[in-house]
């Protein structure tokens, strides 16, 4: 099974940051500029964990040579039915060193904006706070 998959299915915090590169990109559907970078890309990831509600993957599409993976799921935020899509490309090393999110309807992309805007001061103090621990 694709480890961020498992790794979210499982809602296992360490093994999604372990799976993220150090180089990583995150691309919100929310957000016009990406964010580069593991800590932030795994405190996005897990504010994303807190808001939605009832997630589930419900397909996997990979290429054949196993580096591009689009894991379609469904989800619930502020009781709006969310449909969405991970993309993700996998480094030479096994690692997640592109993600963009797309979701849809209008409607639910507005109540996940609004979600994860009321996590973001939480967000950007474990990002800092990992960055931190990193440099050592």
């Amino acid at each position: 099974m694709n480890p961020f998959r498992k790794a979210v299915e499982d809602r296992d915090e360490e093994a999604l940051a372990a799976v993220l590169a150090d180089d990583v990109v995150f691309t919100s559907p929310v957000v016009f500029r990406p964010y580069p970078g593991k800590a932030i890309t795994a405190a996005v990831l897990r504010g994303a964990m807190r808001v939605f509600e009832d997630f589930r993957y419900v397909r996997e599409i990979a290429d054949a040579g196993g580096r591009d993976h689009a894991l379609v799921f469904a989800a619930t935020v502020a009781g709006k039915q969310v449909e969405g899509c991970d993309f993700l490309h996998f480094d030479a090393d096994g690692k997640v060193d592109a993600l963009t999110v797309m979701v849809r309807p209008l409607s639910a992309a507005q109540a996940l904006s609004e979600a994860m805007g009321a996590q973001f001061d939480r967000i950007a103090a474990e990002a800092a706070a990992e960055e931190k621990a990193a440099r050592g």
